[in-house]
């Protein structure tokens, strides 16, 4: 994977079912809890359009739809891609 793009964030999704407590004390069931997220992101490749989605842990920052990511991609074959 060596060359570079980038891609706009079309989507996020919280996983809800996926719960990760960060207290060690709770007052109450949401009390402290972070979820990981989904993003879904559209990059061009001479003029076809792919996507791609990305796994978040819980914690970290998520970008905003609409937002701009760097997406790396194989020049053999576009849709095997990373992103950044």
């Amino acid at each position: 994977m060596n060359n570079q793009t980038m891609g706009t964030v079309v989507g996020t999704s919280k996983q809800w079912w996926f719960k990760v407590n960060r207290k060690p004390v709770r007052m109450h069931a949401l009390d402290g809890a972070e979820f990981p997220c989904i993003i879904k992101v559209e990059y061009t490749v001479n003029g076809q359009v792919y996507t791609k989605r990305k796994w978040m842990n819980a914690g970290a920052p998520v970008p905003k739809v609409g937002s701009t990511v760097q997406v790396t991609y194989d020049s053999d074959k576009p849709s095997k891609a990373k992103i950044l």
